[in-house]
């Protein structure tokens, strides 16, 4: 009695899976691929197993000059701004010479009255109206006088600040209309020349170095460019706030009027250890509590395969079995890898 609906109800599931069907078939083919994963790859071996410790640091001049006057006053000109280019003898900046000026003034006019003394003196003591003790004392007041207004005229140059060499000026530290005592800074010169990266090197790494080391030194404003270093010196204490060793790396063969500021980065590099092949440690993957690593062979297909590890360091793991030298693994994102899956290998693989 119900057989009537039954084969009405098996004509609409045909019906409906036959326009599945055909739905199917007119769709592109692109639409129902999943995209391939893409993954960094590195070569086994590629490497020689070494790490590479790399500090932040700043460009500086292995000598900075401070410039100030060499007695009070107040600064009427400045002649240079921050970052001017300077040659030697340069004038910098001026004191208002007004009070020198006078000084100066005063100490010719107190020797030339001593220079007449003394040739008045030297006539009468010619002709014997006065004794020599008289005379002599003369000569030593002529002197003394002859003596300040030297000392008194020195003084009026030194209203002048000139720079003692070629280079750039770095900062200055004074504006005109300031009253500055003797001595005071006024200007920071650095010299064109020989030039350094002040780096600071953790406590706990400082026993690894020594002065002459080699280091690499890369700039952030031109990623390219890469020189030899060689450490020159480390601080003898740590930076009490900080917990960090000063350092300065020496550049060889840079250019002399290479900008102080610049940002750099100075790389050490460790000795290999062992005879393993270092892999980074975001390429292991634990499998079972076990290392693994995601091999990636030439139809771009992921196998998991077991490796053992020697030793792991800073710079990585050191595998001493379970990969071949010039075998591809997966470098990051392991976690997300399926075995057996087809993966898309980055146009450009990462280098160390």
């Amino acid at each position: 009695m119900n057989s009537a609906p039954f084969p009405h109800r098996m004509k609409t599931m045909f019906a409906a899976t036959l326009a599945a069907m055909l739905l199917a078939a007119c769709a592109p083919p692109g639409e129902t691929q999943q995209p391939l994963k893409v993954v960094r790859v590195r070569v086994a071996g590629s490497d020689d197993g070494s790490a590479t410790r790399r500090y932040a640091g700043e460009v500086r001049a292995r000598y900075e000059t401070v410039l100030a006057f060499r007695l009070a006053g107040k600064i009427a000109r400045r002649l240079v701004d921050s970052g001017t280019k300077v040659a030697a003898g340069q004038t910098l900046a001026q004191l208002d010479p007004g009070d020198t000026t006078f000084l100066a003034d005063q100490a010719e006019a107190q020797r030339a009255l001593a220079e007449a003394d003394l040739k008045r003196y030297r006539g009468l003591r010619e002709k014997n109206f006065i004794s020599q003790s008289a005379l002599d004392a003369r000569e030593t007041a002529y002197k003394a006088a002859a003596a300040q207004a030297g000392l008194a005229q020195n003084q009026a140059g030194y209203t002048t600040l000139v720079a003692d060499r070629a280079g750039v000026v770095a900062a200055v530290l004074a504006e005109a209309g300031q009253v500055v005592a003797a001595g005071q800074r006024v200007a920071r010169l650095v010299p064109d020349g020989d030039r350094e990266v002040a780096i600071s090197i953790p406590e706990s790494e400082v026993a690894r170095y020594a002065v002459g080391r080699e280091a690499k030194v890369s700039f952030w404003a031109s990623g390219d460019t890469v020189v030899a270093g060689r450490l020159r010196e480390i601080a003898a204490a740590a930076d009490p706030a900080t917990r960090t060793y000063a350092a300065r790396v020496a550049l060889e063969k840079a250019d002399p009027h290479l900008p102080v500021g610049l940002t750099a980065t100075v790389s050490f590099d460790e000795p290999a250890i062992g005879k393993g092949v270092l892999v980074p440690l975001s390429a292991i993957f634990q499998k079972d509590g076990a290392p693994a690593l995601w091999i990636v062979g030439a139809d771009a297909v992921a196998i998991l395969r077991p490796v053992t590890v020697q030793r792991y360091r800073d710079g990585g793991a050191e595998v001493v079995a379970g990969l071949d030298v010039g075998e591809r693994y997966v470098e990051a994102g392991v976690h997300k890898i399926v075995a057996g899956e087809k993966l898309r290998i980055a146009d450009k693989p990462a280098a160390r």
